[in-house]
């Protein structure tokens, strides 16, 4: 049988990090070492070319001291509330923890509805891989502050899962404040065995899960399990570390004790595979330039479109053909079927005069398409 290889977290090329809130606040407050030797971590992985995204817990755990609301579980406007202060400190203080490394970060809030909606889920990965693009470390948490329990995600390392997926992670590390996946409870069972990699999360696995120990955290091992199978679904390995030491990205990759989940799939395999397996809602025909574009990996401009078939929205499949009806590739549109028939044909930088509002360059990203 041939060695399963682990992935290495020194070899990530776009590495999503969750932050739970156990290791951010202490009782005294911000725990603010841990945070710059975290961010000394970030700063290093950039340097060797990783784009880096943070999934950070804390907000509501820093809000709550400052207006002095009791511990325990908050009712739902209080927790908002606790969120909506705590928010803008979390925020700066990231911001001046990477500062020194010349870092820019940027804040982005979601809740559930941002990933299930189609619409607002491309508006998401596209604002992602912009501040990527222009090196930005994005930070990222739940919008607590407007969040219901209908349109919540809960807990951070689902979040974490949804937004590996979501920007075409290659791996995700759960800091947390356990070191790994056991068979049993460690702190109860003197029998529990840790479990270093897993290939295939079973049923057995899943049984493993174990509910919060903290209580600054909501995730228990049930849901890193959630995020671990949502993560190797979409192609990005897993790892669930104990993050309390102050470098605890150096750490992982220095051989500390994690679990690590290994991918099904390479993250730009599995998308294909997913928008593959759509059936279009629609059909664009294009001119022999764009057919001979496509044809080199670009992306499908509003110039090389002579024709709009059907009737779609934005973020839906559509297919892409010849004037001879060739299928030639099948995408997901970042336009409805009325702003393309009204685009189509025209350069990019017509786009708002037409429209009467800004829009996005290609018609269809080559990241959101399959040939």
């Amino acid at each position: 049988m041939a060695a399963v290889s682990v992935p290495q977290l020194g070899g990530a090329r776009r590495l999503v990090v969750k932050i739970g809130s156990a290791l951010l606040v202490g009782p005294e407050g911000l725990r603010g070492d841990w945070l710059r030797g975290l961010c000394d971590d970030v700063a290093a992985w950039r340097a060797q070319g990783c784009d880096v995204v943070l999934v950070s817990s804390g907000s509501i755990a820093l809000g709550r001291r400052v207006l002095g609301l009791p511990s325990g579980a908050l009712p739902l406007e209080q927790a908002q509330a606790a969120a909506a202060v705590g928010q803008i400190r979390l925020a700066r203080a990231y911001e001046e923890a990477l500062a020194p490394h010349g870092v820019i970060t940027a804040q982005v809030l979601l809740t559930l509805e941002d990933s299930a909606d189609r619409r607002r889920y491309l508006n998401s990965r596209a604002t992602m891989q912009t501040l990527l693009g222009l090196g930005v470390v994005p930070i990222v948490n739940e919008n607590d502050t407007v969040a219901t329990d209908e349109i919540r995600f809960g807990d951070n390392d689902r979040l974490a899962a949804q937004i590996a997926v979501t920007c075409g992670a290659d791996q995700l590390l759960l800091l947390s404040d356990v070191d790994g996946l056991y068979t049993a409870n460690p702190k109860t069972d003197p029998t529990a065995r840790h479990l270093p990699v897993i290939e295939t999360i079973t049923p057995e696995i899943e049984a493993m899960g174990g509910d919060p120990v903290s209580g600054l955290s909501k995730g228990g091992m049930k849901t890193k399990l959630m995020a671990a199978r949502t993560a190797v679904a979409g192609g990005c390995a897993m790892a669930i570390a104990e993050g309390s030491v102050l470098r605890p990205l150096s750490a992982v990759a220095q051989g500390a004790r994690t679990t690590w989940f290994l991918p099904e799939a390479d993250p730009q395999l599995a998308r294909k595979r997913w928008i593959a397996a759509m059936k279009p809602k629609g059909t664009v025909i294009v001119d022999d330039g764009a057919r001979l574009a496509l044809g080199r990996g670009k992306s499908l401009l509003p110039a090389g479109v002579t024709q709009v078939q059907g009737d779609f929205g934005r973020g839906d499949p559509v297919a892409i053909t010849d004037h001879a009806g060739q299928r030639l590739a099948t995408g997901l549109i970042r336009y409805t079927a009325t702003e393309a028939r009204a685009i189509a044909g025209h350069h990019s930088a017509q786009i708002e005069t037409i429209l009467g509002y800004p829009g996005r360059a290609a018609l269809i990203h080559r990241d959101d398409m399959v040939t």
